[in-house]
């Protein structure tokens, strides 16, 4: 591996951005597709069409860095669209695609090629986002980025939703639905509903059983 982060035997590999939102994750995706363009290799960048917040054919960061992009509609149109003199393939917001992107990055890795994936690792709830926990382990880096949290500064690796109305796990949406939280502060909706039926689910089986120890 050279310093500009691609091997230059021509072995592909997969590298994994994670974080939640508001970390720079897509920011860190475009300084590497960036190098890889001052070194002269051939780059192609997608994303998900369903993601247009910016611009509809640019990759571009909450800080407002941007890299032109392929806007496609699933995985497979990935695998089409991949010229075989293309060295380096950037996907951003990969949490978004069909489980079939698991293949496809590793299909395109196979080919030599260096593949950099972007996307959130945890949905509003707190659980693995789409395809990211499969990505995640057949990544060979991954790098994972916190955020600020909102309430108190602390690091925060965790995406949180403002309103709970919209549970659906995809919701496009920026600063005015998400912001970044830590662990503490991460009040899943539900969450104490949830601990408090384990809890009396929990005390009335002991006293079940404890009945039946009596009549034994």
């Amino acid at each position: 591996m050279s310093m500009l982060g691609f091997n230059s035997s021509g072995v592909g590999s997969i590298e994994v951005i994670a974080g939640p939102m508001f970390s720079g994750k897509t920011e860190e995706l475009i300084r590497r597709l960036k190098r890889s363009q001052i070194a002269k290799q051939k780059v192609q960048i997608f994303k998900p069409a369903i993601d247009n917040r910016y611009h509809e054919t640019e990759v571009v960061s909450h800080s407002a860095h941007s890299i032109e992009a392929t806007p496609v509609h699933s995985s497979v149109e990935i695998l089409q669209k991949v010229f075989d003199s293309t060295r380096v393939v950037g996907i951003d917001e990969v949490q978004f695609f069909d489980d079939n992107i698991s293949r496809i990055v590793e299909k395109l890795a196979r080919r030599g090629i260096r593949v950099i994936l972007a996307g959130l690792d945890q949905d509003y709830m707190g659980r693995p986002f789409g395809p990211m926990a499969n990505l995640l382990a057949i990544a060979d880096d991954v790098y994972k980025i916190q955020a600020i949290c909102t309430q108190c500064g602390a690091p925060a690796s965790k995406t949180f939703r403002k309103n709970p109305e919209h549970s659906e796990q995809v919701l496009v949406g920026e600063s005015d639905l998400y912001e970044a939280r830590c662990r503490q502060h991460a009040d899943y909706f539900g969450e104490e509903t949830e601990q408090l039926a384990f809890f009396v689910n929990f005390h009335n089986n002991q006293a079940m059983t404890g009945e039946l120890n009596k009549e034994e």
